[in-house]
């Protein structure tokens, strides 16, 4: 199928495909007169992109998932980085709820005092990961 094809089957543009394959998360195409040439496994394999960056991976984290694969990543490497990510969001969400509990603190007082808690935040606040900082 030609790049316009597939990009109408995928649900994204042309212009997506071609970033994705110079980041190398599509293997380079055949190529018939100049014109990209796509498989069935370039769609299965967007599929795959378009998951792991609706889950949270960043480009560069699904380059790495999927490199040296022909479609899927490897089973062992998609448990690993998938277990990583929970760890992630799981410090998102305890961090999340330590604002929420922050916050409707200070909606009970008539005046909130947010100086001294704002000195407190440094003994209350969680570790995130790096990419959350």
């Amino acid at each position: 199928m030609t790049i316009g094809e597939l990009a109408q089957r995928a649900g994204m543009r042309p212009s997506t495909i071609r970033y994705y394959e110079r980041l190398a998360l599509l293997p380079p195409p055949v190529r018939v007169s100049g014109q990209r040439r796509y498989d069935e496994g370039a769609l299965k394999r967007l599929a795959i992109v378009q998951f792991a960056k609706h889950v949270g991976f960043s480009l560069a984290a699904i380059a790495q998932l999927l490199k040296g694969s022909s479609l899927r990543p490897p089973p062992e490497r998609w448990g690993r980085m998938a277990h990583e990510k929970m760890a992630e969001l799981d410090a998102v969400i305890e961090h999340a709820g330590i604002v929420k509990h922050l916050l409707q603190e200070t909606l009970s007082d008539t005046c909130p005092k947010l100086a001294e808690r704002a000195t407190a935040l440094n003994i209350e606040r969680p570790a995130l990961p790096p990419r959350f900082r």
